[in-house]
């Protein structure tokens, strides 16, 4: 194996991404991510393009924005460090519903598809431990945006007599 940038690995060591696993896990994992930088206002994914990317933010905000550069732009989420982005999209394939912006300088953890892949047959409990965690990471947001919704259906309809 070759010697992995210190920086890189204290990231991943942080990281959602890796949680759970050990050191050595962490080494091995470290083979297939990156660690990019990107200033203030940097495109780091064009609405409507797919690609094989996850992202997990390490330092910064990152924006999750509709239609960036017309008159209808709007930011519709602002991503915070653990964040991941283009879960899903990175899955499947999917098209991005938005475009993926650095509000600030950020550092972000970025794993390919075919990077995650490679470990199937050498490291397929690696490989399973990154998929939990993403899972896990999805199941929290929807979890979150169900709450959200729920609430804001209660405000409107005005049920129980809680608004």
């Amino acid at each position: 194996m070759t010697p992995t940038d210190p920086a890189l690995l204290e990231a991943l060591r942080m990281s959602r991404l890796a949680q759970s696993l050990g050191p050595e896990q962490v080494a091995v994992l470290a083979t297939v991510v990156r660690l990019a930088r990107y200033s203030a206002q940097d495109l780091l994914a064009p609405e409507g393009h797919s690609d094989n990317h996850l992202y997990e933010l390490v330092e910064g905000s990152l924006g999750v924005v509709r239609h960036r550069g017309t008159p209808d732009e709007v930011t519709i989420a602002t991503l915070r460090v653990g964040d991941f982005a283009h879960e899903l999209g990175f899955l499947d394939g999917a098209e991005r519903y938005a475009s993926l912006v650095a509000q600030t300088d950020v550092r972000v953890l970025v794993l390919e598809r075919e990077g995650l892949e490679s470990l199937i047959d050498g490291h397929p409990r690696i490989l399973y431990a990154v998929m939990r965690n993403i899972v896990h990471t999805v199941h929290q947001v929807q979890t979150r945006l169900s709450m959200q919704a729920s609430e804001l259906t209660n405000y409107i309809v005005k049920q129980h007599g809680r608004y």
